[in-house]
Parts: structure tokens; C-alpha cells; sequence
């Protein structure tokens, strides 16, 4: 796996023409809901199975064409997601950081977007019909934000998932800085080897 380093907008942008820029978004929305009738959702939070295998955000290469990197994450959204990703629109103010690995040379622009449960459902629901499904996307998938009573299923155990460059940190990040967990959950799991 490539090492990746945290770097400041305004330094990615001033990296060069050798670099690539690459977006991706968390899309999370409220979920009242209780699974089991008993473990609260508290919230829905989107990831994607990838053409790799591994686990990463909805997103992609910023074009030659593209006029900002929210355009370029914007356009690969609605080619990922479907039209239900053109009911809303990333901004940077939804920017959360970057991560640069040197080889390949990519900045990956991180970005964390709300959305009402009826924006996330149709995001799902169209999905599969979205251009690159089944091609660079095999799959959306929700990320458990709970712990089961054994203390492994739930959030440690999709934590156990192979995820792309810096997306598990991402994740977690973005879990505890938007408040999309309880509390205490992220401080009760251990971090596995090698992460």
C-alpha cells in the first residue's frame, strides 16, 4: 500500500502538473431507525466496494475539463451514483483534508456532504443503474455505526475490511468530527496491526 501524508489544500494545489488530484465524499444522512428494535442507527453513512476489492468513497479523478475539484468529484459522483447524485452538490465548504502519496503521485481530496434520508435512499436505490456500476463500483454498502454486544460485530468488525489509501483513517476521522457515532464507541476499539 502506498504511504500517504496529510497535506493542506492550498500545498496540494501548488504541487504541480506531475500530480493528480482525486476526490471522494462521505455521504452520511439521519436514520432514526433501531436495529432489532433495539441499537439506534442514528445515522446512514455511504461507502462503496470498488473494482479492487476494497473499500473507498464514492469519487474519483479530477479532468483536464473539470473547473474546480468539487466539479471533477461532482461529475464523478453522477457517473458512480447515478442522476439522484444531481439533487445535491459538493462544495468546498464540504471539504474535510487531503492526503498525497508519492507513488503514484495523487492528492486525495476528502470531503464529508449531509444529506436528508430521502436523498441517501435515492442515491441507493439509483445507483445500479449509474454508469460506472458494476464496472469501477461493485456495490454501495452502510457503514455499521454501532458495536454489537459481543464487542466485534458492527464497527470493529467492517473496521477489519481492506479499505483504498487513507479511507479507513477518513472514516474514523469524519465519524468523530461530525458526531456520527456515540461517544464511546470510537474510543472502545482497538486499533488493528498495521493501521
Amino acid at each position: 500500500m502506498a504511504e500517504h501524508r496529510r497535506v493542506e489544500m492550498a500545498e496540494a494545489l501548488a504541487l504541480g502538473p506531475g500530480w493528480r488530484h482525486a476526490c471522494h465524499v462521505l455521504l452520511y444522512a439521519p436514520d432514526p431507525r433501531m436495529l432489532f428494535g433495539r441499537i439506534p442507527q442514528r445515522y446512514a453513512v455511504l461507502m462503496q466496494m470498488r473494482f479492487d476489492g476494497r473499500l473507498g468513497f464514492p469519487g474519483g479523478f479530477v479532468d483536464a475539463q473539470d473547473a474546480s475539484l468539487e466539479d471533477g468529484l461532482n461529475r464523478e459522483l453522477r457517473e458512480e451514483l447515478g442522476e439522484a447524485a444531481s439533487a445535491f452538490r459538493v462544495e468546498r465548504a464540504d471539504y474535510r483534508s487531503s492526503h498525497a502519496a508519492g507513488r503514484p503521485r495523487v492528492v486525495a481530496h476528502f470531503y464529508a456532504k449531509g444529506l436528508t434520508l430521502e436523498q441517501l435512499e435515492a442515491v441507493e436505490a439509483g445507483a445500479p443503474r449509474a454508469k460506472d456500476h458494476g464496472l469501477e463500483v461493485l456495490g454501495l454498502v452502510r457503514v455499521p455505526l454501532y458495536a454489537l454486544r459481543d464487542g466485534v460485530g458492527g464497527l470493529p468488525a467492517f473496521l477489519e475490511n481492506s479499505f483504498i489509501g487513507a479511507a479507513r483513517e477518513q472514516l474514523l476521522e469524519a465519524l468523530q468530527d461530525l458526531g456520527l457515532v456515540a461517544p464511546d464507541l470510537l474510543s472502545s476499539l482497538k486499533t488493528p496491526a498495521g493501521h
